[in-house]
């Protein structure tokens, strides 16, 4: 890890590891094979483990395909400003009630553009960020995380060029916020660490992704982590970009994998039925809403299915009981990972699918 001690950089794979529930993450001197790659390049280009990818370890071909969907569209090289790449993942995160990525990705965000606009999409104001790019950027975000509905045309502020990037990140969030608010604390440090200091790992976080910027290889690096794969209807958004389309395309195929050895069919059919008919908003205050859908199912399919119905709809609402009702039958960390990934990522594709990403600038930026 150039430019980075080997003391700093222990010490925060042991802040990475420590936030993570439900599952024991892989070691990094314990890890091999895609686990140990994935971590490699993700300490340099990323600068840390990022916990929301290490959180996927006990199923290596899932938490490639974490990887590979962060890397390409937020971390690579682009037409689209880092910065303004984060103002859509901060966005997007303030919308999904996700503490963790609001508080990480405002910070690099302010590190990159200044506070202003870090604070006030952090709390859900875009409309009140004073730099235009961003401020558009993030009003995007957040209008595209609900289902536009007939005859609206929502404003588009990207070129053609500029649109698998914008998309490729608010789906990415749409996914990663998901499995974050499952397994991870509500911020970037341990349960049992004073919150006084959050302000402290927010500037050191910032501090060590910008940094890594300099260790970024090209886009498409990763790529060859997970084989190739058609892409699917549903992320035709990222055609134009074949880099982001694979990434996506075999982030998917993966994913897929994996669930299909451990999700029941009915579970898959329920949750296929209820994606179809959301416009993206939440289901409810309290876990009632699940009871309804849940009852379609035999009774052995339930636990599953309720983990599966709230990852993708309501992924705040999950706590230990929701979890350790699964795992009864399915204590395995691999297959946790899976259904919670599936779930995470059918949610994301289908935000992805009603995503308005038609652009009339032609080549230029918006005013």
């Amino acid at each position: 890890m150039t430019g980075v001690t080997p003391v700093f950089a222990r010490a925060m794979r042991g802040l990475a590891l420590a936030q993570i529930h439900h599952v024991t993450p892989v070691r990094p001197g314990e890890a091999d094979g895609l686990t140990a790659q994935v971590y490699r390049q993700m300490e340099r280009e990323f600068g840390v483990l990022a916990p929301p990818v290490v959180l996927h370890s006990p199923a290596p071909e899932v938490m490639t395909a974490a990887w590979l969907m962060l890397r390409e569209t937020l971390i690579a090289p682009g037409v689209v400003d880092r910065a303004v790449r984060e103002a859509v993942a901060a966005a997007v995160s303030a919308v999904n009630a996700c503490p963790y990525c609001v508080s990480v990705h405002s910070a690099t965000l302010r590190g990159l553009a200044g506070g202003q606009a870090a604070r006030t999409i952090a709390a859900g104001r875009p409309a009140e960020a004073a730099e235009t790019r961003l401020r558009e950027a993030a009003l995007w975000a957040t209008a595209a995380a609900t289902r536009p509905r007939a005859g609206e045309s929502p404003h588009v502020p990207f070129t053609s060029q500029e649109a698998p990037e914008y998309a490729g990140v608010a789906v990415l969030f749409q996914y990663l916020n998901r499995m974050v608010n499952t397994f991870l604390e509500d911020a970037p440090m341990p349960a049992s660490a004073p919150r006084a200091g959050l302000g402290m790992v927010q500037r050191v976080l910032s501090h060590v992704i910008r940094g890594s910027s300099r260790r970024i290889g090209e886009a498409g690096a990763s790529l060859d982590l997970l084989p190739w794969e058609p892409v699917p209807a549903d992320l035709a958004w990222a055609r134009s970009n074949g880099t982001i389309a694979q990434a996506f395309a075999r982030a998917a195929g993966a994913v897929d994998r994996a669930a299909r050895q451990v999700v029941a069919p009915s579970v898959m059919d329920l949750l296929d039925r209820e994606l179809k008919v959301w416009d993206g908003l939440p289901r409810g205050l309290s876990r009632s809403w699940v009871e309804s859908p849940l009852a379609e199912l035999p009774p052995a399919d339930r636990p599953a299915g309720r983990l599966a119905l709230l990852v993708a709809f309501a992924s705040y609402q999950i706590d230990a009981t929701v979890v350790g009702a699964y795992r009864k039958d399915r204590p395995d960390d691999a297959d946790l990972v899976a259904l919670a990934s599936w779930a995470a990522l059918s949610a994301a594709r289908r935000t992805g699918s009603w995503l308005p990403v038609e652009s009339t600038m032609n080549g230029e930026h918006g005013a």
